[in-house]
């Protein structure tokens, strides 16, 4: 089985290779950034993907929107520091098919990739209870994998500009999302948008 990981952690990558080679069924490709993923993953074919949230170029999510795109059957995990529900509902609802978090047990992340290979969907018990209570509030902000991108792109203090060029699409386009998630988070300018998304962990 080929299993690509995308992470820019060096200690990581180091971790995830000597775990994978002990497994004895797993071929470890690698990637540090979003570029690099896609074009390893065009070339290559793994079976499972396994992509950090956090990415030096654009994020994860975006990441695994746009391998979707080419490949729709694409399997893949969301890997993070991050055990935060939101972050792994916003994963399964991207079309990942698993999510992981970096503090979890090696062989609970070895499990996670056989499961999500063998077509089946992997997110422990205890994750899946804290999603579905997070469904049922009446009160939660649901974001697009778009929406979360830009406002994760505006907190790192890029222009409507940069991020239209970071995730190819037109100017219009993010002007429209800033408008829409300004009006979800009843926020009147920018950096008021960017302080609520800090405070509520969003970005």
């Amino acid at each position: 089985m080929k299993v690509l990981i995308v992470d820019d952690h060096p200690i990581v990558l180091s971790g995830c290779r000597a775990l994978l080679a002990e497994a004895g069924d797993m071929i470890m490709l690698e990637a540090r950034n979003a570029a690099m993923a896609q074009d390893v993953f065009a070339a290559h074919k793994p079976d499972v993907a396994v992509i950090d949230i956090n990415l030096p170029d654009v994020s994860g999510f975006e990441l695994a929107r746009r391998i979707m795109v080419r490949e729709p059957r694409a399997r893949i995990i969301m890997f993070s520091m991050n055990d935060d529900p939101m972050f792994a509902a916003q994963a399964i609802e991207g079309g990942a098919k698993g999510y992981v978090s970096k503090s979890d047990d090696p062989q609970t992340f070895l499990d996670a990739i056989r499961e999500v290979h063998a077509g089946r969907h992997s997110l422990p018990q205890d994750m899946a209870q804290k999603i579905a209570f997070l469904r049922n509030q009446g009160d939660s902000v649901v974001l697009s994998t778009r929406e979360r991108e830009v406002l994760r792109l505006l907190a790192k203090g890029k222009s409507m500009s940069e991020i239209a060029a970071l995730i190819n699409v037109s100017y219009k386009t993010v002007a429209t999302t800033c408008s829409a998630l300004r009006a979800k988070f009843s926020a009147r300018t920018p950096m008021q948008l960017i302080r609520i998304a800090v405070e509520q962990k969003i970005v």
